[in-house]
């Protein structure tokens, strides 16, 4: 029998077509949210850049300067690879020092960070509420016995 199936290959793909029919969740892409994964936080701090990308961040605006017509993402990217590379281990020094210096930076905020998500939701809360001055604090209480006075009366 040419190009038919045999009874064993028509029930395997019944059963892959009717495999995540109904109970998905519907989510951006149709795919469902990898298992384990909590959804990102937005007030976590970002990773700091690598000598690399500091290097690049330098070369970006150098390269739009000298070839102003080029808007190709990878011809920057192929352009800095190349320079990155013939360059000295002196020369990418002062790279590596800013990405140290960011990395630190990095590591104060995630401990700041850290340190808020231990303390849970309810330092949040507190948190919000001391933002407000202490005067604005008393303005409110002594408001709200005026308040309580006139009442009275």
């Amino acid at each position: 029998m040419k190009g038919g199936k045999s009874k064993g290959e028509s029930k395997k793909a019944e059963t892959k077509l009717a495999v995540n029919k109904k109970g998905a969740p519907a989510t951006k892409g149709g795919k469902k949210p990898a298992k384990g994964k909590e959804p990102k936080d937005p007030n976590k701090p970002k990773r700091p850049p690598s000598a690399f990308f500091v290097f690049m961040e330098d070369f970006r605006k150098q390269f739009k300067k000298e070839n102003p017509d080029n808007k190709a993402v990878s011809a920057v990217g192929k352009a800095a690879g190349a320079k990155w590379k013939s360059m000295t281990e002196a020369e990418k020094a002062p790279y590596a020092a800013k990405a140290e210096k960011r990395k630190a930076e990095y590591e104060k905020s995630m401990k700041s960070y850290n340190k808020k998500q231990a303390e849970g939701p309810a330092a949040v809360e507190e948190e919000e509420e001391s933002e407000k001055s202490e005067s604005e604090v008393h303005d409110e209480n002594d408001d709200e016995e005026e308040s309580e006075e006139d009442d009275d009366e």
